[in-house]
């Protein structure tokens, strides 16, 4: 019993019994760890892949997106590349220890990029010193560097800092039918795993987002605890495939010039919206187009002032430019008779009373003159006669109230009111109907091209840039609303518009070409009232002419909109700025071109030294020199670069220089040999990278220049 009940034995039995359970448990845990070290796996599954899982993100590597050409191959958008700054602080990457891929010495990291990035030393080193992270990203002032940034902080070799590219979009004539092109950008709504990809945001950027962007390949990389590439670790998993280019029906020397007389107009005219479209009635193609309010699409000033691409989002009524459609469905009906009389001024309808501009008429007149002088009446007499369920058949037969199915989002299709005899003769003369621009002038195609309404386009082809193969767009007749016959007529008598004594379109008449013209005052809703306006001037007045007359290459159609600066010019004057010059240009160019050859579009230079500047580039513009830009600060040319006499093409840039100070343009999207023109004038050197088209400069519009100091162009 005592032996039994011995305490000393007993903690001894106890303490074995527990070293040995202890070893055994050790043995256990051994045998399990070399059993996971030697297999990698724990119930089946692979460690190893597992942790691969963890930090192993597959990511999107995106295509090229396709170019934007015009007609002739000039680029309209294109892709760029900006860039992001990291700062690797974490030494677990490093491969190589005599090579090191983080940052050594944040005290001179830091005091050398305050010099290349808008942040001070103490900025950036509170940035650098931040624990418990692998990466830092450096705000604002890190990200959407340039080439030469990013190219300059290379040359300082510091360890452990390193650069994301991020796509961007070039466009390097800036304001350039920008609502019609549009613009891509990265669309931060829409990003998948954190990838920065090129969206369409509006126009046929947006519109053709899918046939640009291409197939997007795909890559994979380690990615640490906190999301950041781990550096040298990316791999190709699937190459990408690069997106269509599209290649546009704009003219750039049209389309250029347009803008240029548009801003004038704008700037001077101060109304609310402007439309100028110019097309090819023969194929339907839009060799020229834009609005204002506008954007530019470089540097995105203004894209807040106006969404809406105006050409084929917002309708409106379109006032007497409508009654070619009402001439040109009686004549097909023969019902209009020119040399027949009616009574002007005024004429009663179920549920109201017509009357014409001027309120007490011009007595008794012919239809015709009726036409010339753009009587509400004579047209309202014509719809009685054919017939209202004729008439509205016409309207169907044009395209009214119907989308021109253009491919851009949002298109309106406009409407009418027809349930009452007053509603109905109202369309006659454009009111109490809507159109988009885009609407009107299709249907305006049928009397300029021998009764055949062509659909409107604005894309010449589409080429794949890897395979080279081309769709080819060709022209599309959409029906036939009016014969032959009764389009040349109508023809006829749109001159009398323009050229009889008493036409409303008589300042629209252009130099040694035929036209004819037809002028139209709209009646506007007040968005606020719902009534119309009832100011003077409160309408939206256009004009549409077709030249030449006898064949016409062009329809021009302009809308001026709630003007408020008519005191010192007429709104017909400002609509003559535009339309004049435009059509003017159009059909020379239409001349020269006949063979379509670089030679048909040559100019000689005028000399514009000893002018000012507004004279200097009006001169230039009047000699078919569109695209012009100044150096100095200067009110007076002092220097011109071509030199005067010197032939060259019309859509070539012409540099000016002021006295004053020699200060540097914005030269984004230029040319080397534009470039260079400065260089000619200034005799400051130019340091290039790369090629095709500036992108970065590396003096800041506005700095003065020096001859001393190269500037660094990059292109791309």
């Amino acid at each position: 019993m005592k032996e039994k009940n011995n305490p000393f034995k007993n903690r001894r039995n106890m303490t074995k019994i527990m070293m040995l359970l202890t070893g055994l448990t050790f043995l256990l845990f051994a045998y399990r760890f070399s059993s996971i070290m030697i297999t990698k796996k724990v119930n089946g599954e692979n460690l190893s892949e597992h942790v691969n899982n963890l930090y192993t993100r597959s990511s999107i590597l995106a295509a090229k997106r396709g170019s934007i050409y015009d007609i002739g191959g000039n680029p309209i958008a294109m892709d760029a590349t900006s860039y992001s700054l990291l700062g690797v602080l974490t030494d677990e990457w490093n491969e190589d220890k005599d090579n090191p891929q983080h940052i050594i010495d944040k005290e001179k990291t830091a005091q050398v990029l305050s010099t290349h990035i808008d942040m001070s030393k103490t900025e950036i080193l509170n940035v650098l010193q931040q624990e418990n992270v692998n990466q830092v990203e450096f705000g604002r002032a890190g990200v959407n560097l340039s080439y030469s940034t990013k190219a300059d902080i290379e040359e300082e070799e510091l360890p452990g800092i390193v650069f994301v590219e991020t796509p961007s979009r070039l466009y390097p004539n800036g304001i350039f039918a920008s609502h019609l092109v549009g613009y891509a950008a990265v669309d931060k709504e829409d990003e998948e795993e954190n990838e920065e990809l090129l969206t369409g945001m509006m126009g046929i950027e947006q519109a053709y987002d899918s046939m640009l962007k291409g197939q997007d390949g795909k890559t994979i990389a380690q990615k640490d605890s906190q999301g950041y590439t781990i550096p040298h670790t990316e791999m190709v998993l699937e190459e990408p495939v690069d997106g269509k280019d599209i290649y546009l029906t704009l003219d750039t020397r049209l389309q250029i010039y347009l803008e240029t007389l548009m801003t004038k107009v704008y700037e001077e005219a101060e109304p609310e919206a402007m439309v100028a479209t110019l097309v090819n009635p023969k194929t339907g193609a839009v060799v020229a187009a834009t609005q204002r309010p506008t954007f530019n699409a470089t540097t995105m000033e203004g894209i807040d002032s106006k969404w809406q691409n105006l050409l084929i989002e917002e309708s409106f009524e379109p006032g007497s430019t409508f009654k070619i459609l009402t001439i040109a469905a009686a004549i097909n009906e023969g019902i209009f008779r020119p040399n027949d009389t009616f009574m002007s001024g005024s004429i009663n309808v179920e549920g109201g009373t017509i009357h014409d501009f001027n309120v007490v008429g011009w007595g008794e007149i012919s239809y015709l003159e009726g036409f010339a002088r753009s009587s509400n009446v004579m047209v309202v007499k014509l719809v009685e006669q054919m017939g209202f369920e004729v008439w509205e058949e016409y309207m169907k037969s044009f395209g009214i109230a119907t989308a021109t199915k253009s491919g851009l989002l949002n298109e309106a299709t406009g409407d009418y009111n027809y349930n009452y005899p007053l509603e109905k003769v109202n369309t006659s003369f454009g009111q109490g109907v809507t159109v988009t621009p885009f609407q009107l002038i299709q249907a305006f195609t049928s009397v300029a091209n021998d009764g055949k309404m062509m659909k409107l386009q604005y894309i010449s082809k589409i080429v794949d840039s890897v395979t080279g193969e081309e769709k080819v767009m060709e022209p599309e007749e959409i029906s036939s609303p009016i014969s032959k016959e009764t389009a040349e007529t109508v023809l006829n008598y749109l001159t009398e518009v323009v050229y009889a004594d008493y036409g409303t379109a008589s300042a629209y008449q252009i130099e040694d070409v035929r036209i004819g013209a037809k002028t139209g005052t709209a009646e506007l809703v007040n968005a606020e009232t719902g009534k119309y306006y009832t100011g003077w001037n409160e309408y939206l007045y256009s004009v549409v002419g077709f030249a030449p007359i006898d064949d016409p290459s062009y329809i021009l159609y302009v809308t001026l909109k709630l003007p408020k600066n008519v005191e010192e010019k007429s709104f017909s004057t400002y609509l003559s700025e535009v339309f004049n010059p435009m059509l003017t240009r159009a059909v020379a160019y239409d001349e020269l071109g006949a063979e379509n050859t670089q030679e048909s579009y040559e100019g000689s230079i005028p000399k514009v030294t000893s002018m000012n500047k507004q004279e200097s580039i009006d001169s230039l513009a009047e000699h078919g020199f569109y695209s012009v830009s100044v150096i100095g600060s200067g009110s007076q040319v002092v220097q011109q670069y071509p030199f005067a006499g010197t032939n060259i093409l019309l859509n070539q840039r012409v540099v000016l220089m002021t006295e004053g100070a020699m200060t540097m343009p914005d030269v984004h999207g230029w040319s080397k040999d534009d470039v260079l023109k400065i260089s000619e004038l200034t005799g400051t050197p130019f340091q290039f990278v790369g090629e095709g088209y500036v992108v970065d400069q590396g003096v800041l519009e506005g700095a003065v220049l020096n001859p001393d100091e190269p500037v660094k162009i990059i292109l791309e």
